[in-house]
């Protein structure tokens, strides 16, 4: 692929199965990409602004998310995820979110690169819970729980697996049992070495499970306590809105920015509706990856970690599958995409004319 074609007037595309074979088996890479990311971040570099959510009055369960982001150090990459979680979908077959990555040359600032999202938006997201649990959690975790089995919870134990040596269980929930036996059946696929099994209900989970993923579809609390365990536990909030407030106030809390994970209504902004004060916060998980803050809490045996997703995540994994479909000649490129300088037009016109 020649890249001065792409700074130039030109735009390269990478479709979903490119994406897909750029990402696919290299899950280590890819918590360490995340972890870098969130380390610049925490370090101060990086700009990112809150999230749009462009919502609609006749189809409140669809929307369409804005994430842009600037990440420095040696990334030096920017770009916007452009996704939309239409949740009908899947009744018609077709995945619930679809996405686009946008990347801006930062010569230039012009669009360089159009990088199929959904694909990275679950990888990223199932990373950063994944990185979260090998920092946070004290001890085996040869038992972990899935609440919610969709496809982002599929990507989690794909990197749970990757990431924890010691997993030997699994136990699922969903309030669709139907739903629940297939993702038991496709989990199967990872490991042969992997026991999965159906929880009866949420409460058994949780109290069972050290290490416990929760990505459901919940727009609002169902989990209203949790039961008591003998042991540290951690859970990955990684739907973000299924937590009480007051569960989210009786546990420790890690998450990835204060700011941005207490707005749109999670359980952590009802929990800072009902108090006032987002005390209740220990830290992000890029403190703890600088030593700021110790992994655990002295005063819980429970960690609760809270990503709200963030749009670095996306742009330094976007720039990944970019570096690597660059290296490796995959992509589409268009081009010309960008018209010639409106100079070069008018002195076009001009001869015509002359």
């Amino acid at each position: 692929m020649n890249k001065r074609i792409i700074d130039d007037r030109g735009i390269v595309i990478f479709n979903g199965d490119e994406t897909l074979s750029l990402l696919e088996g290299r899950e280590l890479e890819i918590v360490n990409v995340v972890q870098r990311a969130y380390e610049v971040h925490a370090r101060g570099e990086s700009m990112l602004p809150h999230s749009t959510f462009l919502r609609f009055p006749d189809a409140e369960q669809n929307r369409i998310i804005a994430l842009p982001a600037y990440l420095g150090d040696n990334f030096r990459v920017a770009g916007m995820k452009w996704i939309s979680s239409f949740p009908d979908n899947l009744e018609s077959g077709m995945e619930r979110a679809s996405a686009v990555v946008i990347l801006n040359s930062m010569d230039t600032g012009r669009p360089q690169a159009v990088i199929e999202g959904s694909v990275i938006s679950a990888t990223r997201t199932a990373a950063s819970a994944a990185l979260a649990a090998h920092w946070l959690h004290d001890g085996p975790a040869p038992l972990i729980g899935i609440i919610g089995c969709g496809r982002i919870s599929f990507e989690l134990v794909r990197f749970l697996l990757a990431t924890l040596k010691d997993i030997e269980s699994v136990l699922v929930f969903d309030k669709d049992v139907a739903k629940a036996e297939q993702f038991k059946d496709r989990c199967c696929t990872l490991s042969r070495r992997l026991t999965i099994d159906i929880a009866p209900n949420v409460a058994m989970l949780l109290a069972e499970c050290s290490i416990t993923a929760v990505a459901t579809t919940a727009t609002t609390p169902h989990i209203l306590n949790l039961p008591a365990v003998p042991r540290r536990r951690t859970i990955l909030n990684v739907s973000l809105r299924d937590f009480s407030p007051e569960v989210i106030l009786s546990n420790d809390n890690i998450v990835d920015d204060i700011d941005h994970v207490c707005r749109a209504q999670t359980s952590l902004h009802l929990a800072e509706l009902s108090t006032g004060t987002r005390d209740f916060i220990r830290g992000s998980i890029g403190d703890v990856l600088l030593g700021r803050e110790p992994a655990r809490s002295v005063e819980h045996e429970t960690t609760i970690f809270s990503p709200f997703g963030l749009g670095i995540l996306d742009i330094a994994l976007a720039g990944y599958v970019f570096q690597q479909g660059v290296e490796r000649g995959l992509g589409t490129i268009v081009e010309p995409f960008f018209p010639a300088p409106w100079t070069e037009r008018v002195k076009g016109e001009l001869r015509k004319h002359a």
